[in-house]
């Protein structure tokens, strides 16, 4: 369907409506649009003076949205042609990854037979310990089931866990919430509006870029380099622009895997809480070392303002739909309204489960770091005899690694790579800077038999990607056509 002028002005209804530059709240008005399939793949959206004498705003803010969107991949402007709803929304006849797509979740939506995911890191299947909870669980005789903070036994489990990691916690402390990517969406609906900035690592988690760049937020990305953040960039930036939030992955870092120094760590949550900014640390990974020791303590442990973002969907099952978030009391009890406002409180039955996995986490845990840790030692021997031109280092931990192309980009890569049967996440889908366009992060959470199939797969797919020598080819960015970075100006997923 195409949407006369009119028409379009009252599906936008109230979109002015709202904190932030009027740009962006256009901007996040079509996005919806887009997203809910009212404007469909290839739609024509009216000329920039139309859009804005019926909007009855200046032209330049209709050609700002417009920009916007373009940046993102969801519309297309030519010369001549004018704007149109992106094509490459539409439902491909055959496995596609773009830009605009998140190909974490491109599958889960529209499975595709015989294509091996390494896009989505979450383990495969439930562990015989998550069966044994289910089987065992009693519910309780007398409880309306409607608990929006989270069950209270879950509340103490959760805060346990935190006391047994050195960092004191109440269970008024604790918001239980229906896996990490909930509670990072709660997050920013409380803290942030639209155009409001929000300081991101670069490359970063995508799930979290997706809820930014919902929000209409404003992205400032800091690098991430062989220590993690570049934390005195990202303390000149909070000084400079004071952001609404600031999101980081310090422990495990998803995805190159690195971890912060704790001396780093201090100088950040020193900083963030000195400015009045919110730093929320992202720690699902950060139990899964592939160390002996104990990896560095939680930012919590630095401050008493810093929140935390954790879930069982990594050690546990990502079925097992339990996250949480720790934080002062009074944000809290916030989150806890604003959730009742969605769905009054996350599974009960499965919440009474996770509390009894974390009464004894400890084998579970160690038995999950054992299966990690053996995977991607297959996943480095296989890349290394099959694709040896791939720089591709060791992780510390976590489920993935995070492999350099000698030439190219991951993203056209991906797309040969899917003809071929695999699936894979470019780098650049997860860097708000425009970089990481050679990266590709790949998990290491299937079986043995799997991953080498995988990887002779993306061998394969290579070898069509890249049919000549490398000393041929030579490995700068514009040494083959189409080979250029992926330069994205803005979030992506």
């Amino acid at each position: 369907m195409t949407p006369s002028v009119g028409e379009l002005v009252a599906w936008l209804g109230r979109w002015s409506a709202g904190r932030g530059p009027l740009y962006l709240l256009l901007a996040a008005r079509i996005r919806q649009l887009i997203d809910e399939g009212l404007l469909p793949p290839g739609a024509p959206l009216p000329p920039d003076r139309r859009l804005a004498a019926a909007l009855s705003v200046g032209r330049t803010t209709v050609v700002a949205a417009y920009e916007t969107l373009r940046q993102e991949g969801r519309l297309v402007r030519r010369q001549g042609s004018g704007t149109r709803v992106a094509p490459a929304a539409l439902t491909p006849p055959g496995p596609r990854v773009t830009e605009t797509s998140n190909p974490m979740f491109l599958h889960l939506l529209d499975p595709t037979d015989d294509v091996i995911l390494l896009s989505c890191a979450a383990p495969p299947s439930p562990p015989p310990e998550l069966a044994e909870a289910y089987a065992g669980l009693v519910l309780p005789a007398h409880d309306l089931g409607y608990h929006p903070a989270g069950l209270p036994a879950l509340r103490e489990a959760v805060a346990r866990r935190y006391e047994e990691r050195g960092v004191p916690t109440s269970p008024d402390r604790i918001l239980v919430t229906t896996g990490a990517q909930q509670a990072i969406g709660l997050l920013t609906r409380l803290l942030v509006a639209p155009g409001d900035g929000v300081l991101v690592e670069a490359p970063t988690y995508p799930g979290a870029l997706d809820l930014f760049r919902e929000a209409a937020a404003v992205p400032y990305p800091v690098a991430v380099g062989p220590d993690g953040l570049d934390v005195p960039e990202a303390v000149r930036l909070m000084e400079r622009h004071r952001p609404a939030l600031a999101y980081v992955v310090p422990h495990l870092h998803n995805p190159t895997g690195t971890v912060l120094p704790p001396l780093l760590g201090r100088r950040l949550v020193a900083a963030a809480e000195a400015r009045g900014v919110p730093l929320v640390e992202d720690e699902v990974l950060s139990e899964l070392g592939f160390g002996d020791r104990p990896g560095p303590p939680p930012l919590s442990s630095y401050g008493t303002e810093v929140i935390g973002v954790g879930s069982l969907s990594k050690a546990v099952w990502g079925g097992l739909r339990i996250g949480w978030v720790r934080g002062p009391a009074p944000l809290v009890a916030r989150l806890a309204r604003l959730k009742a406002l969605h769905d009054l409180g996350s599974d009960v039955p499965a919440q009474l489960v996770a509390a009894r996995l974390l009464g004894s986490f400890e084998p579970l845990l160690r038995a999950r770091v054992a299966e990690l840790r053996a995977g991607h030692d297959l996943l480095r021997a296989e890349l290394g005899r099959r694709l040896p031109s791939w720089r591709c280092p060791p992780a510390s931990g976590g489920q993935t690694l995070w492999v350099e192309l000698p030439y190219g980009d991951g993203v056209s890569f991906a797309q040969v790579a899917l003809r071929h049967g695999v699936a894979v996440l470019p780098g650049s889908t997860m860097d708000a800077l425009g970089g990481s366009g050679r990266m590709l992060r790949l998990h290491f959470l299937l079986p043995p038999e799997v991953l080498s199939q995988a990887v002779r797969r993306l061998a394969e797919a290579w070898a069509a990607y890249a049919p000549e020598p490398e000393a041929v080819r030579g490995s700068g960015p514009g040494s083959r056509p189409g080979s250029r970075p992926a330069a994205l100006n803005a979030i992506t997923v």
